[in-house]
């Protein structure tokens, strides 16, 4: 059996009548509640909604009163992360992209979420955090110099972006203007 321990009454991913369609579900070792913690910390509109804790009747005896799930929301986005043993690993495989506004933005995540992380899995505004987890710091100006149909100076600019692990804007800007 499991015991939960709820934070809200506002709709988490297992609350009756608001459920998420589809809920991304992290699995980690046994850093589940650290790294909600954590990243709970730096987004706006996010908490954690409820923890699950192995009970008596759990598959491992010393599991009993550890953090089972913990749920929790990022700018209104459920996820759950779960403690599930050293089974599996994350990679690069599936990230999560954060759009920022402006260069302070990008630094701000960049800063937070790649220390301690993989250095040598820095490249193109993407980085992978302290728990394995891959992340995509992306400023929207990229979107736009890369959409703005010339092709030539999106070319100049993904060549920037190439060359680069943390994506710098004005950097950018002046490969769109060649």
């Amino acid at each position: 059996m499991l015991e939960a321990q709820g934070n809200d009454n506002e709709g988490g991913v297992s609350m009756p009548g608001k459920i998420q369609k589809i809920t991304p579900n992290l699995w980690f070792d046994t850093q589940a509640e650290e790294a909600a913690e954590f990243y709970t910390s730096l987004f706006s509109d996010s908490r954690i909604v409820r923890t699950a804790r192995y009970g008596k009747e759990s598959y491992d005896k010393t599991a009993e009163g550890k953090v089972m799930t913990v749920e929790f929301r990022l700018e209104g986005q459920n996820f759950v992360a779960l403690n599930g043993g050293p089974h599996f690993k994350f990679n690069e495989a599936i990230s999560f992209i954060v759009s920022c506004d402006d260069q302070d933005e990008v630094d701000r995540y960049w800063n937070a979420l790649s220390e301690g992380g993989d250095e040598k899995a820095q490249q193109c505004g993407w980085l992978k955090d302290r728990f394995g987890v891959s992340w995509q710091i992306v400023p929207k100006r990229l979107h736009e110099l890369l959409g703005s149909g010339d092709a030539d100076s999106a070319g100049r600019v993904t060549k920037a972006m190439l060359g680069m692990k943390k994506l710098d804007i004005p950097e950018l800007e002046r490969a769109y203007e060649g």
